[in-house]
């Protein structure tokens, strides 16, 4: 995590220095604007925040701040110009004006942001400090349904080899893509099973052969040409069982189950009518399996044992008849509770989602997604912890105005499979200048980018 940290600072340090050049070739676009020349005796300064100061392409980044001069009388009614770079583009464009209120307070909101920008406005004769505002791609990630029976989505082995298709917008050809899987208990570690680049059309493909059975999260994380931050897709869940053995089959009534809801293991032993069967089970941290069960097979060879209601999920094996079935993966899913504390919210005001989890997920990450411009999937905008008594509060500041829609996701780890809350609609209404504020740190995070080599 130490490293991740690290190799984000890098990287927005990196992209002020190649901004840089950019505002020096911009002040040469607008000549007229010199400090040396400015109204001394009103002495004006003015301020800028941007927030969120981490979005997806497609979303919008509300501008605000304030001007003030030495004769308070100065700071209404001044016209505020906005200007923007974005990485990729040459120099500053105008992005926006705004007017000063009486006390000098203005906002303004820059739609449809693709790229990495910085910002500053001039008003009044003065020129703010430069604001970067780091912007992720819209990156989309398609593969077998999840919760699929079908054998070439859940099987391991080379024959039962899956695809992986998707999305990047804006394109950026050439860019690697890392296909990822998670495995860490507390739902934030994701290791790299295969790589490819952005094709020139803005898409990509991975194909992948499953050799471990368990729990399979899945997602994609593109490295952008520095055009854009590392930029996660978002996350599919499989449970990945070993491919049949024809000889002694295994199957469960239904994969996954929600916590507290049971299944049924059957299958059939071919050739062996009447013959006596046990399964055995274990977990994903237990070091072997142990039987659970027993039942005789009938005069066909078919079996069915008691329903099973395991706590988390489960790999169950069936011996009898001198054979061993294949392993089978029996996911377990989380049970999330949610709400919103208000559906209509001013730009800049905060909201709280709040619930629990259950089984005990006490310190396992949980994430607030929201929907991305083009209705297309959903984005991580804030990385928060499961607290004590398995209950999580994630109080959010939403800058953009219009409806958005949110939901509270438990990514999945190999105890239980991740879930996600029913959709809210949150409708923003614009602010009142005066009551903005910057944006608090922690309030637009990502969740780690972990292994990509």
């Amino acid at each position: 995590m130490r490293s991740n940290k690290l190799n984000v600072a890098i990287a927005a340090a990196s992209a002020l220095l190649l901004l840089a050049p950019a505002g020096a070739a911009a002040r040469e676009h607008h000549p007229r604007f010199d400090r040396r020349h400015a109204n001394p005796s009103a002495g004006c300064r003015v301020k800028l925040n941007v927030a969120p100061h981490v979005l997806t392409a497609g979303e919008s980044v509300l501008a605000y701040g304030q001007l003030t001069c030495a004769v308070p009388a100065s700071e209404q009614a001044q016209t505020v110009t906005l200007y923007e770079h974005s990485l990729g583009t040459t120099g500053y464009v105008p992005a926006g004006t705004a007017t000063t209120d009486e006390h000098g307070f203005y906002e303004l909101t820059v739609s449809s942001i693709t790229a990495n920008s910085n910002f500053y406005v001039v008003a009044g004769g003065a020129r703010s400090g430069t604001k970067l505002a780091r912007v992720a791609a819209q990156v989309t990630l398609a593969g077998p349904a999840e919760g699929s029976q079908i054998l070439t989505a859940l099987k391991t082995g080379r024959r039962n080899r899956v695809t992986f298709t998707g999305t990047v917008s804006p394109d950026d050809v050439g860019a690697i893509v890392v296909l990822q899987r998670q495995n860490a208990i507390t739902g934030n570690d994701w290791h790299r099973i295969e790589a490819s680049v952005v094709k020139p059309d803005g898409t990509y493909s991975l194909t992948h052969v499953f050799r471990v059975p368990g729990d399979a999260n899945i997602r994609v994380l593109v490295r952008s040409n520095r055009r854009n931050i590392p930029s996660a897709s978002n996350v599919l869940n499989y449970e990945i069982s070993q491919a049949q053995n024809p000889q002694l089959t295994i199957a469960s009534s239904s994969d996954p189950i929600a916590f507290g809801q049971s299944v049924t293991i059957s299958g059939a032993a071919a050739g062996a009518p009447n013959t006596p069967v046990t399964l055995f089970a274990r977990t994903a941290h237990q070091g072997g399996f142990a039987p659970v069960a027993q039942t005789t097979t009938d005069g066909s060879g078919n079996y069915a044992f008691a329903a099973q209601s395991p706590v988390a999920s489960t790999f169950y094996q069936v011996r009898g008849a001198g054979r061993a079935s294949a392993v089978l993966y029996e996911g377990v899913k989380d049970v999330l509770t949610a709400q919103v504390s208000a559906t209509t919210i001013a730009a800049g005001q905060s909201v709280t989602f709040s619930g629990g989890v259950t089984p005990d997920h006490t310190n396992h990450v949980i994430y607030l997604e929201r929907q991305n411009a083009a209705g297309t999937s959903f984005h991580v905008v804030e990385v928060a912890v499961i607290g004590a008594g398995s209950t999580y509060s994630i109080t959010h500041a939403i800058y953009s105005v219009g409806p958005g829609v949110y939901r509270v996701k438990v990514p999945g780890d190999p105890q239980n499979g991740g879930t996600v809350s029913p959709d809210f609609t949150i409708t923003t209404t614009p602010p009142a200048p005066s009551t903005l504020k910057p944006e608090a740190p922690g309030n637009s995070t990502q969740p780690s980018q972990g292994q990509v080599n």
